[in-house]
């Protein structure tokens, strides 16, 4: 991954699901910039590869434990985080489905499981810890180009589409709400990246997927409004 940036101006970033995949991939391009993560994990999977990263980048490190699903450990988190000030607040945790699953072939068990992993959780967690950044930080979650609905021509991936475009509205109804804040706000497209979700066929590889992402995410500190960008700081139509 890029260490390029020497200069970029350190900073604490609240990285919800980072334990592998993508958000392994942020919390390491971070802490490679000079910034502290503090990086949520699900209970009971034993060691990951975030504390690795713990090991390696001693004292600017820190790991909580977060099922975003399981509203009483928000509020647990939150309770846990209480004085704390963090200039980014990203959540990346999501989950995916069948493919080739449409809308009319999805049991109503796996269309909750999708929906409310990635766009109702998301959005809960945002609501319960945004308090803990200042007007001069950034809130961000990681969508997909696959929830925008103008760029949607192929069709396939339904229920996954359909979450992140819910997830997309509902970052612009917060943004509507929270309309007089000089804060930032980010919808990320990180490109269909090689990962265990992303799968073996994906165009992009995460080296040259997030450092770019993590580029987009520091030059949006300080523009206050929401944008919907992807991670070459292109505009994604909604």
């Amino acid at each position: 991954m890029s260490t390029s940036i020497s200069n970029t101006p350190s900073g604490t970033i609240l990285l919800i699901g980072a334990s592998r995949g993508l958000g392994l991939a942020m919390a390491s391009e971070f802490l490679k910039r000079g910034w502290n993560v503090v990086g949520t994990v699900r209970a009971g999977g034993g060691r990951t590869k975030l504390h690795d990263l713990a090991d390696e980048f001693q004292g600017s490190v820190e790991i909580e434990t977060l099922d975003i699903c399981e509203p009483d450990q928000v509020k647990a988190l939150r309770e846990r985080l209480s004085g704390r000030v963090f200039d980014i607040l990203f959540v990346n945790a999501g989950v995916t489905n069948n493919p080739a699953e449409t809308i009319g072939e999805v049991t109503t068990d796996e269309f909750i499981r999708v929906m409310v992993t990635n766009a109702l959780s998301p959005m809960r967690v945002l609501e319960s810890l945004e308090q803990y950044v200042p007007a001069t930080g950034l809130i961000g979650v990681m969508s997909s180009g696959q929830g925008s609905i103008a760029n949607n021509n192929a069709g396939q991936r339904e229920v996954y589409r359909g979450s992140k475009a819910a997830l997309n509205m509902f970052m612009r109804s917060f943004a509507a709400r929270h309309a007089e804040t000089s804060r930032a706000m980010a919808i990320m497209a990180p490109g269909w990246v090689r990962t265990e979700m992303g799968g073996p066929d994906a165009k992009l590889t995460i080296e040259e997927s997030i450092p770019s992402l993590v580029d987009v995410l520091l030059a949006k500190q300080g523009r206050p409004g929401l944008e919907y960008l992807d991670y070459l700081g292109r505009t994604v139509p909604w």
